[in-house]
């Protein structure tokens, strides 16, 4: 247990650790592992969504506070077992509930409150989607929410210039950049597994099928796909304010 101690220190001073972050319906969770991915430490945030305005949400601001606040216990956990602040981290992944509406205007504005996977208010574009893709999408994924709102000619879609997860949301304000793993993306869009890029000939149906109604296509909003090894961006000054 001592040289345990000794070798999980060491590497915390080092900056040697690899941090979890995520973001569950009911809790958030962050997790500091070692080079062996066991955990060394950990924090944890209590949080609910809300019912406004017919739809199931949580606002930015408990976005911020429950990122801030899990990481402030996560800080804590390390100075009480270690007896030292936590400074450097090797790497840092950020996990979330899938699916879900988010979208932003070329400010980095959210236009509407976060709709999440729980709100079944798309099922009449999921169907519609469903038939002509040819491919089931289920009501929960965002590129039905997406369907939905312009069927629903909402206000707020002649501005979308990016659309995103939460934890795409989440990664964007650590990072800059608006990329999302392949996993992630295919709760958004289908995508083609040879490829692991979002299919091309759906793209192209949903396009023709919002063409006239919206001025932009899917691609142009969505979020860039990476898959394991590739590089997704460090956390920058503005991220490093946010998260401590």
């Amino acid at each position: 247990m001592r040289r345990r101690f000794v070798e999980s220190k060491k590497l915390i001073q080092d900056g040697k650790t690899a941090l979890g972050i995520e973001f569950g319906s009911t809790r958030i969770k962050a997790i500091l592992a070692d080079e062996n991915n066991m955990p060394i430490a950990s924090g944890s945030h209590e949080w609910e969504n809300r019912f406004e305005n017919g739809l199931w949400t949580y606002s930015e601001e408990d976005i911020y506070a429950g990122l801030q606040d899990v990481y402030a216990k996560l800080k804590q956990d390390v100075k009480e077992k270690y007896g030292v602040t936590l400074k450097k981290i090797g790497a840092i992944g950020v996990s979330a509930m899938m699916h879900g509406y988010l979208v932003f205007d070329k400010s980095g504005r959210l236009l509407v409150p976060f709709r999440t996977w729980r709100n079944n208010n798309a099922e009449g574009a999921a169907e519609k989607l469903t038939e002509v893709f040819n491919y089931h999408i289920p009501a929960r994924w965002s590129v039905a929410h997406l369907y939905q709102a312009i069927l629903n000619r909402e206000p707020h879609v002649k501005d979308i210039a990016f659309q995103t997860t939460l934890e795409g949301y989440v990664h964007r304000l650590l990072t800059g950049e608006k990329v999302i793993g392949v996993g992630e993306a295919s709760g958004m869009f289908p995508v083609d597994p040879a490829t692991k890029q979002y299919d091309p000939k759906m793209l192209k149906q949903f396009n023709d099928l919002i063409g006239g109604e919206v001025p932009f296509k899917a691609e142009e909003i969505l979020p860039k796909i990476l898959v394991a090894g590739e590089n997704a961006g460090v956390l920058t000054e503005s991220g490093a304010k946010l998260l401590d």
